[in-house]
């Protein structure tokens, strides 16, 4: 971006000669272009250009010419022959305005322009950039995982990154909606139509590219797709050194902030400056997003290695910061770690993060997930709503905000803050187990089992999904069914809770007292789900033994108490509330 003293160029081709093909100085290409037909100056052309200079520039509806990056704007095309090919732009981020003919002749024409204050900041006074003229379904965008054309088909993880790095830093825009990682990479390697995929997805438009890299080589190609129509609005081919691979990835969200005719917001700036300073440091840091993203214990030890490798390399490198402190929150959270050691590893690398970047998301609603672990509620409250602030576009932070209101009791709130992750990342099956979760307290047992049933198709394997579905059938008084899935129940100790369950309904107690036996038997760490079992049967003193248990413990799935329907049975006892009141819960 240029500075705000000096003229920005404004290339007019006159000879029908594309972008691509044209023979220009870089920074041709670097901005907007405008063709005129036979090189006739139209008033079409002048009129544009007259409302590029004024304090308000004109809201036009636009739509492509062609498969180049060239635009058409409707409102300003004049009647054949003198027709113009015009690629409008906010103008928001240049406050000077200089045109070059480029072609056959050059032709100098320097305005200086710039807005009142109090109609054309790039940003209001809370940072927020201002709001796109168009309508809601228009400022959603997909990124898709970048195909790997190189000959040994070993750069996946580079493709796979350099997409969701351009998703990170799309996210941070308000005003676009962008669609979650985990729903884009549905669509990975699929040769599906793209209309159909935006169609899916309910993005207005769909990024996908290709990468290639051969030696100390790489060639990044991306292009813009209006999902609607299926026309390519930009498209750019980059070929650089392997080292500025992670200068590629900038330029491209740069391009397509462009495109979609948006602000540079102060966060997203930020983010474009929060580059490793070096390509060592960038190739582990992609390598770590490929193995975080396998989503299981494995996956997220290993990419919690790249990216503290990362930091060793670059301390200063912010999203290998949030990365590291996302995936030990997944270790904590899913209980994968011990909870003594693990959530106390979340706060470290959260507080951290914040060092660096005192505005980061992840690292806020990391925070609060440790304030719940230590049932500081209103400190939980006070870090997931700056977090929300900070990225209310993000599916994950939405989620974790949601989670939050359901911690917190709060059920409307958090099916509010799931419906909008679910708009932004409608392929992530964690967003329907959450639905799954909040829809049974609130007594919506069918739209809980076809959440469940939702999260299990899309990722048959999801932790606790068949034990989720089971649970609701059971409460909607179809035992026999909840048997069924509870038989093909693969985690042991979920699988022997719910047949003490569904036996003990349907009247089989020699199964239930055997598979109690055994539950209590094999599975005393799982203290918490023992003393729902017991509240189920109405067996209360035994429940509030294990509900000790699990207390001195600190099982961390004590802080979903509020919402929990199997305990919700010892409501009547008086100790109940008390057991609420030393968990600081008063309501």
């Amino acid at each position: 971006m240029m500075a705000d003293v000096k003229p920005f160029l404004l290339p007019v081709a006159i000879d029908g000669v594309s972008e691509r093909d044209a023979e220009v100085p870089d920074s041709f290409r670097a901005v907007q272009w405008i063709s005129l037909a036979r090189g006739q100056i139209s008033a079409a052309f002048t009129g544009r250009i007259s409302q590029l200079m004024r304090t308000e520039p004109a809201q036009a509806q636009v739509e492509v010419s062609s498969t180049t990056s060239a635009w058409r704007n409707t409102a300003f095309m004049p009647a054949a022959p003198n027709t113009a090919t015009v690629r409008p732009w906010r103008g928001l981020l240049f406050l000077s305005l200089g045109v070059a003919l480029a072609g056959v002749v050059g032709l100098g024409i320097a305005a200086w322009w710039r807005h009142p204050a109090s109609t054309a900041q790039i940003y209001s006074s809370t940072g927020a950039a201002r709001p796109l003229p168009t309508s809601g379904s228009d400022r959603s965008i997909a990124v898709l995982p970048f195909v790997d054309l190189s000959e040994k088909q070993d750069q996946k993880y580079l493709g796979d990154g350099m997409a969701e790095e351009i998703i990170n830093l799309l996210v941070k825009i308000r005003e676009l909606q962008v669609i979650g990682r985990t729903s884009s990479f549905q669509f990975k390697a699929k040769a599906d139509d793209l209309r159909k995929i935006g169609a899916s997805l309910g993005a207005a438009y769909i990024v996908e590219g290709s990468i290639r890299r051969s030696g100390d080589h790489i060639r990044v190609t991306a292009q813009l797709i209006d999902a609607r129509d299926g026309i390519h609005r930009w498209s750019e081919t980059y070929d650089r050194n392997a080292s500025d691979a992670l200068v590629v990835q900038d330029e491209i969200a740069a391009s397509l902030v462009r495109g979609l005719q948006l602000e540079v917001t102060p966060s997203i700036a930020y983010r474009l400056r929060a580059t490793p300073t070096n390509f060592q440091a960038y190739d582990i840091y992609l390598h770590g997003l490929h193995a975080a993203a396998k989503f299981d214990n494995g996956g997220f030890d290993e990419a919690i290695v790249d990216f503290r490798r990362v930091l060793e390399l670059d301390p200063t490198f912010v999203p290998a910061a949030e990365a590291l402190t996302e995936n030990l929150l997944y270790l904590a959270g899913y209980g994968l770690v011990p909870a003594e050691t693990g959530w106390p590893q979340v706060r470290e690398a959260a507080a951290a993060t914040l060092k660096l970047d005192p505005n980061s998301a992840i690292a806020h609603a990391a925070i609060a997930n440790f304030y719940e672990y230590d049932w500081n509620w209103s400190g939980a409250t006070r870090e997931m709503k700056i977090a929300l602030e900070q990225e209310p576009n993000s599916s994950m932070i939405l989620s974790l905000a949601a989670d939050e209101r359901l911690v917190a009791g709060d059920w409307l709130a958090s099916d509010d803050l799931i419906g909008k992750a679910r708009a932004v990342d409608p392929f992530r099956p964690f967003v329907y187990e959450q639905m799954c979760w909040l829809y049974q307290p609130m007594g919506r047992l069918v739209e809980a089992e076809s959440a469940c049933r939702r999260a299990l198709q899309i990722s048959p394997t999801l932790v606790d999904g068949t034990h989720n579905l089971a649970l609701v059938l059971l409460l909607e008084g179809k035992p026999q069914e909840a048997l069924a899935e509870w038989q093909k129940d693969t985690d042991d100790v979920t699988r022997q809770a719910g047949l003490v369950m569904a036996f003990h309904e349907l009247h089989r107690d020699k199964e239930s007292n055997a598979a109690l036996a055994r539950l209590t038997r094999e599975h005393q760490g799982s203290a918490l789900l023992i003393a729902e079992v017991y509240a189920y049967l109405g067996q209360n003193d035994h429940a509030f033994k294990w509900l000790e248990t699990a207390f001195a413990a600190k099982d961390h799935d004590l802080s979903y108490i509020r919402s929990d329907t199997l305990l919700k049975r010892l409501d009547r006892d008086p100790r109940y509330k008390i057991f609420l009141q030393r968990m600081s819960i008063f309501d």
